[in-house]
């Protein structure tokens, strides 16, 4: 039994654990409790003996069942069904997913995935020559999964938090991009023109005008509806995104960035003349009227039933590129590739869609950035499998010269277009609209309220945008614009383009 054992100025407690063998009572810093009286002691120890023995007396706890072993594919694919995010955004992770995680990741089990494999995986993605934004924003989605593993309790960290500055010789200009390539308000009116020349219509000049003296997103303008074009202004209230599908949603603008949009009168008169010419029947995939519409044949793809040319491409496992060559140019693609590209249209019952001969509904990003925008800034149609890059072939007069059309086109061309700006995106106008502001030394939360940005530092909640503000900047940017006018009129004084022809005709005050 237990007793207390005599320690000189103090006594402990001891108690019996098995035969022959004693413990002393301790603190919880592991330490022997002194007590003050041998009564106090024997107390002590009595307690603990009991309590030893009740322990001893247990059956043996059972030993603790493994976790549960997921992979990452299992989990990844349970976790994005788990997300309700807007399509686009959906879209996106989907793509991170299936095209760059999955590959590497998904039979890994998701407690065992270490730091140096993601660290490898980043490499070979470098190496197969993706650029560095969009390996970071891949290693994002990858950070998501992984933070949610470990609150599910599957992971005790997140093997892809980076730590800043480890194992690196620079900092984040290491990640840089090259700049992005502007262009100023002339160069505008001369990629407009080029535009509205190679579609045969005013839509695209009005179109690439709006673009790059508001900075609207592409989605913005590709819908804007005819209502909110106002008198001296431009509401901002949705967007159209593209996805995969083809389908064209119809969606908030990024980040909620509602705004109105002030229009110096030139590009008043602009929308209020393409409002006039765009009274068509409402599109019959919103049932909205839009201010512009595709160019182009329609196919009807994203709303007809069924399996699309994207589904096939996917069952395959190839690009929808290769699906089309399969069905335009057999001859052109491998035949193991072709036959399980047909074998994949024939699994899911796919049927090739006949054009319907009138204009698509709306633009397309890739048409409009490739047969549209991209030859109008460069003078040059980009490389397309199976075609190599190639001017614009152009008939001289009337300046600045006409796209030569159909069969032999090159051989009767007289001329092709020099390059206004190399690499210039359809982007690229915001920037170019972000540049021309600062030129015009535009106060920030004006400029903010343009491109529809938000600024949440202390010093932007302090400024406040005033009518003279405004007017400053209508005013500088009508400067812009006349002064591009001009040097364009003394270049030719009429254009092909006959919304450009007018303007160019008017009296000069």
């Amino acid at each position: 039994m237990g007793y207390g054992e005599n320690r000189g100025d103090y006594w402990r407690a001891r108690y019996k654990i098995a035969p022959g063998k004693y413990g002393t009572v301790l603190d919880t810093n592991g330490k022997a409790v002194r007590y003050k009286t041998k009564r106090a002691a024997e107390k002590a120890a009595g307690i603990a003996e009991d309590e030893s023995a009740k322990a001893a007396a247990q059956p043996p706890a059972a030993p603790e069942a493994e976790p549960e072993q997921t992979t990452f594919g299992e989990y990844a694919s349970a976790w994005y069904e788990e997300q309700d995010l807007a399509a686009s955004t959906m879209q996106n992770y989907r793509r991170h997913i299936e095209e760059h995680l999955l590959p590497e990741f998904e039979d890994a089990m998701i407690g065992e995935i270490t730091k140096g494999e993601i660290d490898a995986w980043e490499r070979k993605e470098r190496e197969r020559g993706y650029a560095a934004s969009s390996i970071k924003t891949w290693r994002g989605t990858l950070h998501l999964i992984l933070a949610d593993a470990v609150d599910d309790g599957l992971r005790d960290s997140n093997p892809a938090t980076r730590r800043r500055g480890r194992g690196k010789r620079a900092g984040r200009s290491r990640n840089r991009g090259p700049e992005k390539v502007v262009t100023n308000a002339l160069g505008v009116l001369l990629i407009a023109e080029r535009a509205a020349l190679l579609s045969g219509r005013d839509d695209e000049f009005v179109a690439v005008v709006l673009k790059g003296f508001t900075g609207m997103r592409w989605g913005e303008i590709v819908g804007l509806e005819s209502v909110f074009v106002r008198p001296a202004a431009v509401r901002v209230e949705h967007q159209l995104y593209e996805l995969d599908s083809g389908e064209l949603h119809r969606c908030p603008p990024k980040d909620d960035s509602y705004r109105t949009i002030d229009a110096p009168g030139f590009l008043s008169a602009l929308l209020a003349g393409q409002v006039a010419r765009a009274k068509r029947a409402p599109c019959e995939c919103h049932g909205l009227s839009y201010l512009f519409n595709g160019h182009g044949t329609a196919n009807g793809a994203a709303r007809r039933p069924g399996a699309k040319l994207s589904d096939v491409a996917r069952a395959a496992g190839v690009s929808t590129g290769t699906v089309s060559n399969v069905l335009n140019r057999p001859e052109a693609v491998a035949e193991p590739t072709r036959a399980r590209v047909e074998k994949a249209m024939a699994d899911l019952g796919y049927v090739r869609w006949q054009t319907s001969g009138e204009n698509a509904a709306h633009w397309r990003r890739n048409g409009f950035a490739t047969w549209l925008f991209h030859p109008a800034a460069t003078g040059w149609y980009p490389k397309k499998a199976p075609e190599e890059a190639r001017p614009v072939p152009l008939l001289a007069a009337p300046w600045p010269g006409v796209p030569a059309r159909g069969r032999g086109a090159a051989g009767r061309a007289q001329a092709c277009w020099l390059p206004i700006a190399r690499g210039l995106t359809p982007h690229g106008l915001r920037h170019s609209h972000k540049t021309m502001m600062d030129e015009l030394r535009t106060p920030a939360k004006l400029k903010d309220e343009r491109m529809g940005h938000e600024d949440g530092s202390v010093q932007a909640r302090y400024s406040h945008i005033t009518p003279e503000m405004r007017r400053d900047l209508m005013d500088g940017l009508t400067r812009m614009w006349t002064a591009a006018l001009d040097i364009r009129r003394r270049m030719a004084p009429g254009s092909p383009v006959a919304v450009l022809d007018a303007l160019l005709k008017e009296p000069q005050g």
